[in-house]
This record gives C-alpha cells, sequence and structure tokens, in this order.
C-alpha cells in the first residue's frame, strides 16, 4: 500500500510518499508561501535528488495539485500513475474530545472537525482545508485522520482537569488536552523496541524539544500527563512562548502597558521564551553560539529552560511512581548533546547518569546513560509521519 501523509499549515503543506511494504520512503517535500507571493515547492525524490518548483499557488488545493503533478513527472517524480497512491493519512492538531485514536475521515469526523476549530483556530482550518484538497483531487481513495491530541486522551481526569470552577470544563471544554501526541506516541513504542522492553510495563518521560516542546509521562503504554495544556502555550519554556508563569503576571502587565488582549497573546506566544529572556534569538543555535562567547542573558535563558525540562522530568517520576526511560527526541532533543547532558545532571538521585562519549551523537537513535544508569536514557529520532502512514494502512487496510 502506497500512503501519502498530509501535514498543512497556514500557508505551508509537509508531505511524504511512503510504500508501507517496507515503510520504504519514496519522495518528500515540502510547499511554501502558499497564497503569497514566491509560492514554491521543494521536491525530493529517493535516489532521484531535489528539485525546486517556483510557481503561483493560491490555495491548498492548488498546491497539492502542484505535489501531485511532481509525484507523477516522468523525470523527477516517485511514481508513473497517481492510481498507485491508496490512502491519505492526515496530521490534525486537535480533536478536543471527540476521538481517543485515528479515525477513517467520513463526514461526521469533519463535522467534528469544524465544532473543534475554536479550540485550535491557527492549526486546524488549513488541516481541514487540506482533507478537503485531497478528496478533490483524488476522490477514490481513503482518508485517515491522526490527531496531535489523541495519545493524551488517556489521561485521567486528575491530570486534564485545571482548578479552576467546573463549569467552564463543561460549558466550554477548558482543559488540558497535550499535542506532539503523535510524536511521544511514536517515540516512547519505539525505544521499547530498541530495550527490548514491555511497552504495556514500563514507565517512560518523553521529551520532545524543539523549538515548541513538551513532556509527556507514558506508563503503560498511555499518557498520563503532559505538558503543553488547553492550548500548545502551556508547560516549557519555548522558542518564543512563554510557558508556566503566574497568570496575574497579565493583568498586571496589560494594566501597566495598556495591552489588549490579542497584544498580551501575541507577547506571551510569539516574543517570550528563549527570545523573551535572551534578547537574541528564538533559535537555540544563536542563543548558545551567544552564551558560549559570554552572553550572560544567553546564559540565563538556557539555564532556566534545562531546569524547567528537569522539573517536569522529577515530577513526571514522582507522578509514576519511578521512571525507567527517559527519551530526548525532535530537534533539540535530538541534536544538542550540551542539553540533554545539562538536563540530565541533578538527576543522579533517580539514577541517571549520561556517558558523555556516548551523548556526543546528533540525530540517531542511541542509549546515551551509562551501562550503571539504572534509568535508561534514550536519543531516538522522532518520525511522525510514519506513524501516520502506519496508523492510515492499519485503518484502510480492515475495511
Amino acid at each position: 500500500m502506497k500512503v501519502i501523509v498530509i501535514n498543512c499549515g497556514s500557508s505551508s503543506l509537509k508531505y511524504q510518499l511512503l510504500d508501507m511494504d517496507g515503510e520504504a520512503l519514496l519522495a518528500i517535500g515540502i510547499v511554501e508561501r502558499i497564497g503569497i507571493e514566491g509560492s514554491q515547492l521543494k521536491h525530493e525524490t529517493t535516489g532521484k535528488g531535489k528539485e525546486l518548483i517556483v510557481t503561483p499557488m493560491k490555495d491548498h488545493k492548488e498546491a497539492l495539485s502542484v505535489v501531485l503533478n511532481a509525484l507523477t513527472n516522468e523525470k523527477y517524480g516517485a511514481i508513473k500513475d497517481l492510481n498507485e497512491i491508496d490512502a491519505a493519512g492526515h496530521r490534525v492538531v486537535h480533536a478536543g474530545e471527540k476521538f481517543s485514536g485515528s479515525v477513517l475521515i467520513t463526514d461526521e469526523v469533519m463535522e467534528a472537525l469544524e465544532e473543534c476549530i475554536d479550540l485550535a483556530p491557527l492549526h486546524n482550518p488549513p488541516n481541514i482545508m487540506g482533507i478537503k484538497a485531497i478528496q478533490e483531487l483524488l476522490p477514490n481513495i481513503k482518508n485517515v485522520g491522526v490527531f496531535d491530541t489523541a495519545f493524551h486522551q488517556t489521561m485521567p481526569k486528575e491530570s486534564y482537569i485545571y482548578p479552576i470552577p467546573y463549569e467552564y470544563y463543561e460549558k466550554y471544554a477548558v482543559r488540558r488536552y497535550g499535542f506532539h501526541g503523535t510524536s511521544h506516541r511514536y517515540v516512547s513504542a519505539r525505544a521499547a523496541e530498541m530495550l527490548g522492553m514491555d511497552y504495556n510495563n514500563m514507565k517512560i518521560v518523553s521529551c520532545h524539544l524543539g523549538n515548541g516542546a513538551s513532556l509527556a509521562a507514558v506508563k503503560n503504554g498511555k499518557s498520563v500527563a503532559t505538558s503543553m495544556g488547553f492550548t500548545p502555550l502551556e508547560g516549557l519554556v519555548m522558542g518564543t512562548r512563554s510557558g508556566d508563569l503566574d497568570p496575574a503576571i497579565l493583568t498586571f502587565l496589560m494594566n501597566k502597558e495598556n495591552l489588549s488582549i490579542q497584544e498580551m497573546d501575541d507577547i506571551l506566544n510569539k516574543k517570550s521564551g528563549i527570545l523573551g529572556i535572551s534578547g537574541i534569538s528564538s533559535d537555540f543555535r544563536d542563543v548558545e553560539n551567544a552564551a558560549e562567547a559570554g552572553h550572560e542573558r544567553a546564559k540565563l535563558a538556557l539555564t532556566i529552560y534545562q531546569n524547567r525540562v528537569k522539573e517536569y522530568i522529577a515530577s513526571y517520576a514522582a507522578l509514576m511512581g519511578g521512571v525507567d526511560v527517559i527519551i530526548f527526541t525532535a530537534g533539540l532533543g535530538e541534536n544538542s548533546p550540551p542539553d540533554r547532558k545539562a538536563i540530565c545532571e541533578g538527576l543522579e538521585f533517580m539514577g541517571v547518569e549520561i556517558d558523555s562519549e556516548a551523548n556526543n551523537v546528533r540525530g540517531k537513535e542511541r542509549v546515551v546513560s551509562s551501562e550503571n544508569s539504572k534509568v535508561k536514557v534514550l536519543l531516538v529520532p522522532t518520525n511522525e509521519e510514519l506513524m501516520i502512514a502506519r496508523d492510515t494502512e492499519e485503518i484502510v487496510s480492515a475495511l
């Protein structure tokens, strides 16, 4: 079965085409600046190299049309005919409380996703547009929705209810949802495979550390807690997001600076975090370089970031009654040996011991803890697209 995986942003579209017989990657690419001047497709077919296609694309349907033409191009395509594509798997950010797993997309599912737009106004609309575009362009294939929030639907009520009047949960579904679920699910299951352990009898802390970042406590194969909340703003210090802070700061600053709700939201989401503290950049590489050169606020930003991750790891270990494995994944987690080392330092009381030589690696599966470490520390590159493709194949094959 050949599966195309679609991940639509507001002005972008990422895709992969996989042959699930052996899980081979046939093609990968990204469309940028959809609906904006300078629209372009960066396409790569395995074994044929890269291709840059610059052409106007006013919406996601036009963008997908360009992608499908690239996939079947005689010179640099991956397939001869669109009929070779059997199914499409779509990343959808928010499913609210409606779905606890991936589902075949039906009219009823589409209605449910429309109802969740209030919960993810920036993400769900383009996700929905991508589904509708594939339905029009490839009307004969099945579509599957894979949700960022679904993995965390196993959290117990005490992990997702906020300490505000309960009526707001009942009226507006204000609760912790969590995100990066597909990534946390993939790396936690993969860690069990790497170690030859029973996934359903493990205590895992998964650290998805990128410009957006979250942790998940995975006990016996199920998410029992996660750091992102009602929105992706809660939790860790991130590239431009504040993460946890005293909510009274908002009203204090709004009064002092005469800020609107939208301006305050913009500060918390786009001007805070590593960028806000360092005053340099939201890119950790820039901040790390500045810290090495002696920039004090850059050093401070990294220390605050590392400490917050460390606090969450320890709290999740306490919540689960221990921890067997700590996983690092995503851009920073996979590619920053110094951050992994700094985060694990101080966790020796839990039985965590990093092997500096093993930890000197980027983007490769590896156990980076020492042989004496009671808690295994792993680097596991995430592969959300493969997880989406697997779910898609499983659901469509069962029809």
